[in-house]
């Protein structure tokens, strides 16, 4: 499944609704957010459809329990839950010198599993130290792909990880583990564009 948060063109909403994907319609499901969806086991009943193109898309999880920035199989950094910012939107950057790193994250699901994947963009600042650097936005979504549907990069582990993540604690629904980063990408003409391969591409733009 593709699954999505969202609101209907001309309707905003700041937490929206919980969709399906499906071709060209977005299906609404009944569940307040995608972390409600998977703690109901990734089932709930349909509700009104919408055509995809009238559907604004919005972070899958806007406010995630956790954050965990990847750097290698066996290190991670925890980074910001109240950074995240969803697919379009206007990044505040703190300085005019931005770059972007594209990752693919996983979003835990019930049972402290993987319940789907999107595109993260970390968000950095050229001109400041860390970890001040790094602390002002996480580009999130537009889709969260179950896995039944992603095909996994070679060279990361994501089982590994997550236990790894899980190691003397707990993992919610909504938690965010995002493996290693690719090159980093310069914003150019105001926007930057993150595409992963099978799970979806993600805009954002810089205010200026």
């Amino acid at each position: 499944m593709r699954l999505c948060m969202f609101h209907p063109l001309g309707h905003p909403m700041e937490r929206g609704w919980v969709g399906r994907i499906d071709g060209d319609r977005v299906v609404q499901l009944a569940a307040q957010t995608l972390q409600s969806f998977f703690t109901g086991g990734g089932t709930a009943r349909e509700h009104a459809e919408f055509p995809l193109a009238d559907a604004v898309l919005l972070a899958p999880v806007l406010h995630p329990p956790s954050v965990r920035l990847f750097e290698s199989q066996t290190s991670f950094s925890f980074a910001n839950p109240a950074a995240v910012v969803g697919p379009g939107s206007l990044v505040m950057g703190p300085t005019p010198e931005l770059t972007v790193l594209p990752r693919l994250a996983a979003v835990i699901g019930s049972n402290g599993a993987v319940g789907g994947y999107t595109p993260l963009a970390e968000w950095r600042a050229r001109s400041l130290e860390p970890p001040k650097d790094r602390d002002f936005a996480l580009g999130l979504g537009p889709v969260v792909v179950t896995p039944d549907e992603v095909s996994h990069p070679s060279g990361f582990d994501w089982d590994a990880a997550v236990a790894l993540a899980a190691r003397n604690t707990v993992l919610y629904p909504g938690d965010v583990l995002a493996g290693p980063a690719a090159e980093p990408r310069s914003v150019e003409d105001g926007r930057v564009e993150i595409e992963i391969e099978g799970v979806g591409t993600l805009e954002q733009r810089v205010a200026g």
